[in-house]
């Protein structure tokens, strides 16, 4: 590889390449002199270095490397995604040698703030519950930013990563988060950083310990109402202010007399036929619609009181809630302070989150001292009157779909609705999961479905036929063990005696059709079975047909278009096996519930 010289003359410029050198060459003279046994110097140059851990000043700053790197505040934006992402995890890491408390001090609290802009300015959009975390998406200043957050486990660090190589990234997006949470707080007119209660913060509080300044917050002052005392003006101004009124009253009169002559001479003129009459347009109807900047649903949760079991995820719940208008969220006191109320029985809760299997109504009253609050408060099986309890899904779901869902859907113990994601966007002939299995299957795979309905109905005949035999068989046998058996031995030896018959009279037919002439005589086909199989050679007439137009089509093409339209074609119908293959799974799992139902 090979530079120019301008080019490393320009990049000897940068800041941090003096800074590492002067930091290699300290290090040096400190293990020079630990080399010769000179304690005393090495704890002189040490002390004399601008250490962190020493003096608390950093050993450089990224500050000029983020103004070079993001022109633009919304080219920062359209960067953030790797950057929270990448925060958010750190922020729930143990602390290790490779990984110090004090950056993971750092990742929790930027990461608190970025929340508590999203709370106030309502720009959280969507979010999804997945395998890896939690998905979060929000619109900032147009600019839509996706990021995940692992769950809130106790994570075990392994050996093999590299924290070192992911700690320069960490270095460098904790310095493009606190210029972001700075322009984004400042834009709302806010302090930062805000005010931090360190004390709330050790005892789990996380967005509790916050407090935002600002004149965003300010209440806004009452209108004064104006006294009743006489108001004596200057009389200067009043005579200024009576002689303009007075020029303004002339030029009306003289205009409005001009408007009248004209008038009557229209009127003297149009002897006949009717003036077109404009109707008034809507108030309004002249302005053009401007987008707006925040979403409906920012209010989604304003209504509610809710209360958080300590079962669910408060962190993430706390936060969607409040992102979504809710200010009154409550939970125990096991679970952290800056909670609305830790009182379960608070009568102003609407809505109560738990996520625990329903508890039976007969209570064991074998005293195994089960660690359950709520049981102790509560008889079994009993619920506060008037209080709507649901699952967590409840929430994403009403998110995701601008909406409260029924809260009946999401009871305690209830099969809950599939959770879909919001990021996927449907394509026209995908398989989409909201719509109904008729409106997006095939032709082909209509009749397919059919007859394996007709199947279906066939075997469940046989099965109930053969269980009324069993039946009948158990009732008549007078030893409970040898009368089954000796009816199924009869039954298959009919059966068999049965095909034989058949097979022999099928060939009688045949050998006297030979003699006489005659066409063979067949059953009786089902009408339904003979639409449904002219449906099918349609079917298959149209698709080859098709296929031989798709073929003339080919031809025409070149060589290179005619491998791009074979690549495709194949890409097409591999995605469509997909979708078949999901709508025959759903298809499957719908006959199964219905005949559970049954």
């Amino acid at each position: 590889m090979f530079y120019y010289a301008k080019d490393v003359q320009y990049l000897l410029h940068e800041p941090l390449l003096d800074r590492f050198r002067d930091q290699k060459a300290l290090e040096k003279k400190i293990r020079r002199a630990l080399d010769r046994g000179n304690v005393s110097d090495a704890k002189r140059l040490e002390t004399n270095a601008a250490r962190p851990e020493k003096t608390g000043k950093p050993r450089y700053t990224l500050d000029h490397v983020i103004r070079e790197r993001y022109p633009t505040f919304n080219d920062s934006l359209r960067d953030l995604d790797d950057c929270l992402s990448m925060l958010f995890l750190f922020a729930n890491l143990p602390s290790t040698s490779s990984v110090p408390a004090k950056m993971i001090a750092r990742c929790e609290r930027l990461c608190l703030e970025f929340q508590h802009y999203l709370i106030v300015s309502k720009s959280l959009t969507k979010s999804f519950l997945s395998i890896k975390g939690i998905y979060y998406q929000a619109n900032i200043q147009g600019e839509d930013v996706l990021w995940l957050v692992p769950y809130k486990f106790n994570q075990r660090i392994v050996g093999d990563i590299d924290f070192r190589i992911m700690g320069t990234f960490v270095e460098f997006y904790m310095t493009l988060l606190g210029f972001v949470n700075f322009r984004l707080y400042t834009t709302l007119g806010f302090k930062y950083p805000p005010k931090f209660d360190v004390t709330k913060d050790d005892k789990a509080a996380d967005l509790g310990a916050f407090t935002l300044e600002g004149k965003s917050l300010v209440a806004p002052e009452e209108p004064k109402q104006l006294e009743d005392a006489p108001h004596k003006p200057d009389p200067k101004v009043q005579a200024a202010v009576n002689k303009v009124l007075k020029t303004i009253n002339s030029g009306d009169n003289e205009e409005t007399g001009e408007a009248t002559g004209i008038a009557d001479e229209t009127e003297q003129d149009t002897t006949s036929g009717a003036m077109d009459k404009f109707e008034p347009t809507a108030e309004g109807g002249d302005i053009l619609p401007q987008p707006t900047s925040g979403n409906g649903q920012g209010s989604l949760f304003s209504n509610l009181t809710v209360y958080l079991s300590r079962e669910v995820p408060r962190q993430a719940l706390e936060f969607l809630l409040k992102a979504f208008g809710c200010k009154r969220v409550g939970w125990d006191a096991v679970l952290g302070d800056g909670a609305f109320t830790t009182d379960e029985l608070d009568p102003s809760i609407t809505h109560q989150i738990v996520d625990r299997p329903p508890v039976q109504a007969a209570m064991e009253e074998d005293g195994d001292g089960q660690d359950n609050q709520t049981l102790q408060k509560f008889a079994g099986n009993q619920r506060v009157p008037g209080r709507i309890y649901v699952q967590p899904q409840w929430v994403w779901d009403s998110i995701n779909d601008q909406e409260l869902r029924e809260p009946h859907e999401y009871a305690p113990g209830a099969s809950l609705p599939p959770h879909l994601s919001p990021f996927v966007k449907q394509v026209q002939g995908a398989y989409d999961p909201t719509m109904p299995l008729e409106e997006q299957e095939t032709e082909a795979e209509a009749l397919e479905a059919a007859e394996d309905g007709e199947a279906d109905e066939t075997v469940e005949g046989m099965d109930v036929a053969g269980s009324e035999d069993e039946d009948e068989g158990h009732g008549s046998g007078d030893d409970g063990s040898e009368g089954p058996s000796e009816d199924e031995d009869e039954a298959e030896e009919d059966e068999d005696d049965e095909d034989e018959n058949d097979e022999v009279a099928l060939r009688q037919q045949e050998l006297e059709a030979e003699l006489t002439g005659a066409p063979v005589k067949t059953k009786a086909v089902d009408a339904k079975t003979k639409a449904r199989e002219g449906a099918k050679k349609a079917l298959s007439k149209k698709s080859r047909d098709e296929a031989e137009e798709l073929e003339r089509a080919k031809g025409m093409l070149s060589k290179k278009k005619r491998k791009l339209f074979e690549q495709m074609e194949y890409t097409n119908k591999k995605k469509s096996a997909e979708d078949q293959k999901l709508r025959s799974k759903r298809r499957r799992l719908e006959k199964e519930k219905a005949r559970g139902k049954a």
